[in-house]
């Protein structure tokens, strides 16, 4: 996978860029195609900011982590990441409305509690 990392202020370095690839190495394991991920790495006073915005299907995730540690923000921004990538994936199985029962209690399979 091509990832697009950007830096304002500071240059990225081959360790840099390879533990970046790595979290995301880690995102494609949960089986959501990550489209044209995005990482920006910003320093600003004594603290980095690392931005990532990833196309999924259906939708767009965006996370921000912010640390003294340039490594620690990665790993921040790879753990927000791989929890909305989870919500993402997990999504369609947690409609209520389809276990909720209306249905089968309007085809009369069900009583409704009264």
């Amino acid at each position: 996978m091509m990832i697009d990392i950007t830096s304002k202020a500071i240059e990225i370095t081959p360790a840099i860029r390879e533990r970046i690839e790595s979290r995301f190495a880690k995102l494609e394991r949960i089986q959501v195609p990550l489209i044209s991920p995005q990482v920006i790495v910003i320093k600003e006073g004594q603290e980095f900011i690392v931005e990532a915005k990833i196309s999924v299907p259906n939708g767009q995730l965006f996370a921000q982590a912010q640390h003294e540690d340039l490594y620690a923000a990665v790993t921040l921004l790879g753990q927000k990441l791989e929890r909305q990538l989870t919500r993402h994936n997990d999504k369609p199985a947690a409609h209520r409305a389809a276990r909720s029962g209306k249905e089968q209690c309007r085809a009369g399979e069900l009583t409704p509690a009264v």
